[in-house]
């Protein structure tokens, strides 16, 4: 199943990374992150070495970190979570730079950090290393269920239809003086959302009716 044009998550390249089989990478990619959840908390020398071996795949793959790391952003609820941590967990009291915090949610915010930092960085890799319809075709492979690849493949090819509807949706915001960072325009910023997503439903709507009546039963060609 085709999935259009490369996305922007793809680096083009053709390193040995760039050339392995999608369903390796996304079954290394799995077993990689099993092991890295099941590491003890306090196995901070099995961590740093578990991060280090994703650092050696980026090298091998050279993909640079300053197109990697500014997409780890989507880590952020993960980061500030890790950082609460320390604060609202119970537990022996320790001190650290002068501040007293929660033992146990220090040693759970740091392992959480570590281990979700690798967590987004290899799916990253992964997502740099592999062109989409590679990644779909790698599912079927490892016998996914074809509507959830489906699902996948359609949210790929009008991610992009959907963004810049919104972009433009912002401009139209903006030029009627409407500043969405300002609370006080959260609620039009709210309807517009929801105009937003009735209008991609429908899109849905269209696009499947358009499929029935080519012939769709379940699978596509």
């Amino acid at each position: 199943m085709g999935a259009g044009h490369g996305h922007r998550l793809h680096f083009h390249g053709h390193s040995p990374v760039h050339r392995a089989p999608a369903h390796v990478k996304v079954l290394t990619l799995l077993g990689f992150m099993l092991v890295v959840v099941a590491t003890p908390r306090e196995a901070y020398a099995v961590l740093a070495a578990e991060a280090a071996v994703l650092l050696g795949v980026v090298l091998l793959s050279r993909v640079p970190l300053t197109y990697l790391l500014p997409r780890m952003v989507v880590e952020l609820p993960f980061v500030v979570f890790a950082v609460l941590m320390p604060f609202i967990s119970h537990g022996p009291r320790t001190e650290v730079l002068g501040i007293t915090v929660s033992e146990p949610g220090l040693v759970a915010g740091v392992a959480l950090l570590i281990k979700g930092s690798i967590g987004v960085l290899g799916a990253l890799t992964l997502a740099a290393t592999t062109e989409p319809q590679d990644l779909l075709r790698g599912l079927q492979r490892l016998r996914m269920p074809e509507l959830l690849v489906q699902i996948m493949g359609f949210m790929i090819r009008y991610l992009d239809v959907v963004t810049a509807e919104l972009g433009r949706m912002m401009t139209a915001l903006r030029s009627r003086g409407c500043d969405p960072r300002s609370p006080r325009h959260w609620p039009v910023l709210a309807r517009s959302l929801g105009a937003l997503f009735i209008r991609s439903y429908e899109r849905g709507e269209r696009v499947h009716l358009a499929m029935l009546s080519r012939g769709y039963d379940g699978k596509l060609p």
